[in-house]
């Protein structure tokens, strides 16, 4: 039941990321921007499926939906956006989800609780966390030297 818990919360925040890099892909520019969320979108539903076959494994029924706070978070900077934010706007957003998300992943990985099994899982998609977490500082660098 611990272990299910820890791994619902990491679903519904990744989730949340999903959306939000799909949201980004939409108010960016057509060019590199766009794609690299796209990429970032689909990467990010592949940690997803991974903690849900992992919480199936463990007899649960995994969630399959975001936050509240994910929704709301959303919607702000949809309104950001509107209000002329642009695209470097659109990058500390995405830093900001990223940085949320990697914290998320830290908390269930000091969690001594978590299985051998399970924390394996939580460590590999915990990889692609943070390629993403560095990709997203990289072009945020990128945006503010620019």
């Amino acid at each position: 039941m611990h272990e299910t818990s820890k791994l619902d919360d990491l679903i519904v925040t990744t989730i949340d990321s999903v959306r939000g890099y799909e949201q980004a892909a939409e108010h960016a520019d057509a060019g590199t921007h766009a794609a690299f969320f796209r990429s970032m979108a689909e990467e990010r539903r592949a940690v997803v499926a991974a903690l849900q076959a992992e919480v199936t494994r463990l007899g649960g029924a995994p969630n399959d939906f975001g936050s509240l706070a994910g929704t709301v978070f959303r919607r702000w900077e949809d309104l950001r956006h509107a209000l002329g934010g642009g695209e470097k706007a659109i990058a500390e957003s995405v830093r900001r989800g990223e940085d949320y998300l990697k914290e998320e992943f830290d908390r269930v990985l000091r969690d001594e609780r978590m299985s051998p099994e399970t924390a394996a899982v939580v460590r590999d998609a915990y990889a692609s966390v943070q390629r993403g977490y560095e990709q997203a500082q990289a072009r945020l660098h990128a945006e503010q030297a620019a």
